[in-house]
């Protein structure tokens, strides 16, 4: 199965934009004062996000908080060095919305998320984060391609 890649540069620019409007409503979750859902409902009411940014947010964000428990508990395995209870809470939220669209989503190539979230990795926590978002994204779709191939008899297609 064939994942839908940007049609148009503008179109990218809108999922990165709706990427990065998940991520920060998840961020500012993480303070307690209200959801992500609560956050981005405001920032849309608000008209501070509209149209396909909106939508897009939206489902990155219902993935990352519906499936919370699996992606931290993936997380944590894949990464075992480095503990969600002492990641910063950036790279928490990026790595929860990262997973969430590179496992269950089927909007976008993997690849394409991959990148996406390395790149908010390096722009919102530096250099190390972006390894460590990179090796985990790789590592989880690697291992989803694998399960695949397997539920499918190990057929190359």
């Amino acid at each position: 199965m064939r994942r839908g890649a940007p049609t148009s540069v503008a179109e990218e620019r809108e999922r990165n934009a709706g990427r990065r409007h998940a991520l920060l409503a998840l961020y500012e979750a993480e303070f307690g004062l209200r959801s992500a859902t609560a956050v981005l409902e405001r920032r849309i009411t608000s008209a501070e996000i509209g149209g396909t940014e909106a939508a897009w947010g939206r489902s990155l964000l219902a993935i990352a908080e519906e499936r919370r428990p699996e992606l931290d508990a993936l997380a944590t395995r894949l990464a075992p060095v480095f503990p969600l209870a002492t990641m910063t809470r950036i790279d928490r939220s990026i790595l929860r919305c990262g997973l969430g669209e590179v496992l269950h989503s089927r909007a976008a190539t993997p690849a394409e998320a991959i990148a996406a979230w390395t790149d908010l990795a390096r722009t919102y926590s530096g250099e190390p984060a972006r390894r460590l978002v990179n090796g985990v994204l790789g590592s989880a779709h690697r291992e989803g391609a694998a399960a695949v191939a397997e539920a499918d008899g190990g057929s190359d297609g």
